[in-house]
């Protein structure tokens, strides 16, 4: 006969009927018990699983500019490391543990540095364009194939909890339909940054409320029991505590450090706004920039709710490590630590995301399994997040989809070589017409082109401040050249109409000669 967590997997009727059953469950041992006790609760035998599969945990975070980081800030000079002044910053040494005890990637760039698009690459390993996701109010096209679908034919036990936003317009729209192989899928809502949960009869649902009774962003009343962060984490144990006996791959998708920039006592209280100073790219001259850099009207800089919401997230990062310590599954689990996309917090004297300067495109992506990633090492050669899917499935056991336009590039991560070109590929978002950026990245340079603008060559060793345009020095005629060459490739490859804009592919044809 059937287990109650096989029947939950394999999409039966009996499936749905588990799925209420459960989250009644739920519910009672939320009113009778700690979920944080639940979570962390001590003298659970060991899982003895070096003889299976790796585990996998991956703890996504939402517009996460990566200067707040330890590990990341050890990886700049300091005036990059402290971009806000030297008594600005959130010490993060749980991330941090993941990096010193695993590998970091330093040139881990988003496909597209926003929500849905990135999310959608993360998922699928193909870009925007081919995902149906160009823009937050879109959906994944239905013959997308996930890295979960292919775990999931791997024999691994699959699931997922917080923020989604690859199913439309829905808000919150808890457990979607469309689960794109995440076979628990209780605790996933496709959009909002709800700062509340809990665990109803009905299943979860927003616990904030205004005075007409509607869901709400407030934070008033959020305790380590119900705050956003805080709740994902333990309905992430709990579903470790259901599966530990089986090879298993969660993702945890936070939906912090995004706006509002709120968060629960006593991290609203630890930072101080007095002790932050301008980005010192805040001030620089406007005179032409090109449109994607452009400085923003009424921009401030305010850090303190942010660094707490960080310390918050790294709080539970370390509470997460020391539940899979403690259930003897730390080691045999891959565990991430990554992000969608970045959030420029007044560099540039920009806000947000969407475009390709560091604050916004580049994301932190840590990795630990010591039974194949050396410990302490530090990658600069260059990764997006269409890169994740391949790689991860060559690790874990998992068969490519067929569709993937992203490199495997796992031998970097455990200690061999990859000869392809250094080079990878970013677009703006949009809605799959011809009108946006579109670039090349290698470890030092970014070529970008738009609809908009002249070609920008940004040179990240002689100005990491990204203020200058290197594309008419003659020194850097060949590397030009050869970065178009690429990005006209890629355009081919992936039909990127981008590149089919009049504007944008008479520069690049004069650019590649």
């Amino acid at each position: 006969m059937e287990s109650k967590s096989e029947i939950l997997v394999e999409g039966t009727i009996e499936n749905k009927n588990f799925l209420k059953t459960m989250k009644r469950r739920h519910f009672v041992q939320t009113t009778s018990a700690s979920a944080t006790a639940t979570a962390i609760a001590p003298a659970i035998p060991a899982i003895a699983q070096s003889d299976k599969k790796p585990n996998l945990v991956i703890v996504h975070c939402d517009e996460l500019n990566f200067r707040t980081i330890g590990c990341y800030r050890d990886t700049l000079s300091p005036e990059q490391a402290f971009m806000w002044g030297p008594n600005a910053v959130c010490d993060t040494p749980h991330i941090d543990s993941i990096a010193k005890e695993g590998t970091l990637c330093t040139k881990f760039y988003a496909a597209t540095p926003v929500c849905s698009p990135s999310r959608g690459t993360l998922l699928s390993g193909q870009y925007p364009q081919n995902t149906g996701v160009t823009n937050n109010s879109a959906h994944l096209s239905d013959d997308v194939v996930s890295w979960a679908h292919q775990l999931g034919k791997a024999g691994y036990k699959t699931g997922y909890a917080g923020k989604w936003h690859l199913d439309g317009t829905g808000k919150p729209q808890w457990e979607p339909k469309r689960n794109f192989g995440f076979q628990d899928n209780r605790y996933m809502f496709n959009r909002g940054h709800w700062k509340q949960f809990e665990l109803t009869p009905e299943g979860p649902k927003v616990k904030s409320r205004d005075a007409n009774g509607r869901a709400s962003y407030s934070v008033k009343g959020a305790d380590e029991k119900s705050f956003a962060t805080d709740w994902l984490t333990d309905r992430t144990i709990e579903f470790i505590d259901e599966h530990k006996d089986k090879p298993f791959a969660y993702m945890l998708s936070i939906p912090d450090p995004h706006g509002p920039d709120t968060v629960r006592a006593p991290y609203d209280t630890m930072y101080d706004d007095s002790k932050v100073e301008k980005p010192r790219t805040y001030d620089k001259p406007t005179k032409g920039v090109p449109s994607w850099a452009a400085p923003q009207k009424n921009c401030g800089f305010k850090m303190a709710n942010y660094h707490g919401m960080m310390k918050c997230i790294d709080d539970n990062v370390g509470k997460l490590i020391a539940a899979l310590k403690e259930r003897g599954l730390y080691d045999n689990t891959i565990f991430i630590f990554t992000a969608d996309h970045g959030d420029m917090r007044g560099e540039h004297r920009r806000q947000n995301k969407g475009v390709p300067l560091e604050a916004s495109a580049k994301v932190p992506f840590v990795i630990r399994y010591p039974d194949s990633i050396a410990a302490g090492k530090k990658i600069d050669r260059v990764f997006n997040t269409t890169d994740f899917m391949p790689t991860i499935l060559k690790m874990m056991g998992g068969e490519p989809s067929g569709k993937e336009e992203g490199r495997d590039l796992s031998p970097l991560l455990t200690g061999g070589e990859v000869k392809s070109e250094d080079i990878t590929f970013f677009r703006s978002t949009g809605k799959g017409d011809t009108k946006g950026w579109v670039g090349a990245v290698t470890p030092r340079y970014k070529l970008l082109l738009s609809d908009k603008d002249e070609p920008w060559l940004l040179d990240l060793e002689t100005d990491p401040d990204e203020l200058q345009n290197f594309i008419a020095d003659p020194e850097k005629k060949k590397i030009v050249t050869r970065m178009a060459k690429s990005l006209k490739a890629y355009g081919d490859r992936t039909s990127d109409l981008y590149l089919q804009d009049p504007h944008t592919s008479t520069e690049l044809a004069k650019l590649v000669g």
